[in-house]
């Protein structure tokens, strides 16, 4: 079962609906390849145990692990942190998660500085690049448990946009300049 996206519409209703335009025009996996985001379904029943999982950990050096239980009853100040964490930003390391239960939203802006809504559900394990524009949100079930892998020490640090400066921005961005075909400078 593949994950679900969308371009999303521009409507300010709850952040927790789908937001999907009419009509849907819906994302594939390649497009969200092509933005740097990596996809992989798991079982999340056996997490512990997941050879698939530890194969993608040691592959790409996700060496740390905790967990986050989202959800009104077990995080305070719940409304506060969901407004957080739905503020546009970056970060300067890859954004890897693996959700366990329930469901939530990731939202990635493209190379256009469209929205689209990646609808991620218990087995889907996503990584979000260095320096791409997101923001996450739960869904209306209000509830979702998450794996969070780092490489190394974990790092929270969110900017804000604009980050245009920023070297992991630059970075990201250069992307899209190199495959669209602009000649590189002969050194």
């Amino acid at each position: 079962m593949a994950i679900e996206a969308w371009f999303m519409d521009e409507s300010g209703e709850d952040q927790r609906l789908p937001h999907k335009r009419d009509p849907p025009e819906s994302v594939s996996l390649e497009h969200l390849a092509d933005l740097g985001v990596l996809y992989w379904h798991l079982n999340p029943e056996n997490y512990e145990n997941d050879v698939e999982l530890r194969k993608i950990r040691e592959s790409r050096g996700y060496s740390y692990m905790d967990l986050l239980d989202l959800c009104p009853e077990k995080v305070e100040n719940y409304d506060q942190k969901l407004k957080n964490f739905y503020t546009e930003h970056i970060h300067g390391d890859e954004e890897i998660r693996y959700c366990l239960e329930g469901s939530g939203y990731f939202d990635v802006r493209d190379k256009n500085d469209h929205w689209i809504r990646i609808w991620i559900k218990a087995g889907d394990l996503i990584v979000l690049p260095a320096g791409i524009y997101h923001r996450f949100t739960l869904d209306t079930s209000n509830y979702v448990k998450l794996m969070r892998l780092f490489v190394g020490e974990p790092v929270w640090t969110a900017f804000n946009r604009p980050q245009e400066n920023h070297p992991a921005r630059k970075e990201y961005m250069k992307n899209f300049t190199e495959k669209v075909g602009v000649p590189l400078e002969a050194h």
